[in-house]
């Protein structure tokens, strides 16, 4: 990449999440990436909160360049809205579901090298009671999951922490009741999650809908109304590949506008974080924020498992279907 000078030159606001996952990455490299490429990061005090930041500098940078999970992005996303700046990923969480939905790279210095010359695209935002999010939502076991995690657990263990919590989480979940109302329908259903879609990619390898994109305007809804908890278990292929609407106890639609009630406040987690609580009433946004991001043509299909390999094992061979 040939260094850039002049007017060419953008700044951007470099915040990275150091409790992220991998939160400790020497940031020296990507100053030198990012700067070779024509951008000069401006980055606030490690412990600034990232939303007053992007506030405060809007005027002064170009972009806004996000190092963390998940979870980070969500917590700067109104801020993002507000100012209209583009935001630039640097995939440093557990799972970074939005990055692997989007195609972008996950190894961070990867991602930092496609940052300079690439297009800022449109993508949605979910909406609950106030809180934007890029993934998913959910309501009953993910959220009693989202509970369980801890950020240590998180840090030490990975993808694979998400896999130790279920099978506790699933010792004790029951089924609830819940009242669904959208598109002029109400139904009254008993289930043991209920999940609104943003995004693709969620809960570090789950797939809310094989067809899902972030920016084709619509949430993805689905309930899982099964008999036993260890129907999950034969379920979690169809989960793992977006298929499980089609089978008889998952109730599944796409939509734009969602409220849902249950008997007593129930909470919603949103991308990993517990967010808010029933009743929670939910709206997508579409096309409101830019991402940089490759084109939406060139992201894995729903089975395209050798492209995916590529995205997630970016440095090794990819292993076989």
């Amino acid at each position: 990449m040939s260094p850039v000078t002049g007017a060419d030159r953008r700044r951007a606001l470099l915040i990275c999440n150091a409790k992220a996952r991998n939160g400790g990455l020497d940031l020296d490299a990507v100053r030198g990436i990012l700067r070779a490429g024509g951008i000069e990061p401006v980055e606030p005090p490690p412990d600034a909160d990232c939303r007053e930041e992007i506030r405060a500098r809007a005027k002064d940078v170009d972009l806004v360049i996000l190092g963390g999970g998940d979870g980070t992005m969500n917590m700067a996303a109104p801020a993002l809205v507000e100012t209209g700046l583009p935001l630039a990923i640097l995939p440093l969480g557990t799972a970074n579901d939005l990055a692997r939905s989007l195609g972008l790279p996950l190894d961070p210095l990867a991602a930092a090298r496609f940052i300079p010359t690439a297009a800022a695209r449109p993508v949605d935002l979910g909406w609950v009671n106030g809180h934007y999010y890029f993934n998913v939502a959910s309501i009953g076991f993910s959220a009693e999951l989202a509970g369980e995690l801890t950020a240590e657990s998180k840090k030490t263990w990975g993808v694979l922490g998400y896999a130790v919590a279920a099978i506790r989480v699933l010792r004790r979940v029951r089924p609830f009741t819940v009242t669904i109302e959208h598109d002029g329908t109400v139904e009254r259903v008993t289930t043991i999650q209920v999940s609104v879609g943003n995004g693709r990619h969620y809960g570090g390898g789950m797939t809310v809908e094989e067809t899902a994109t972030v920016d084709d305007g619509k949430l993805d809804f689905y309930s899982l109304e099964v008999a036993h908890w260890w129907r999950l278990i034969a379920l979690l292929p169809a989960l793992r590949r977006g298929t499980h609407g089609r089978a008889a106890d998952v109730r599944a639609f796409q939509t734009q506008e969602i409220k849902i009630v249950t008997r007593k406040p129930r909470p919603v987690n949103t991308d990993g974080e517990l967010t808010t609580h029933t009743p929670a009433h939910f709206k997508v946004f579409p096309k409101i924020l830019q991402v940089f991001a490759p084109d939406p043509a060139s992201r894995p299909g729903p089975f395209d498992l050798t492209a995916l390999g590529h995205r997630l094992f970016p440095n090794h061979e990819t292993p076989d279907p």
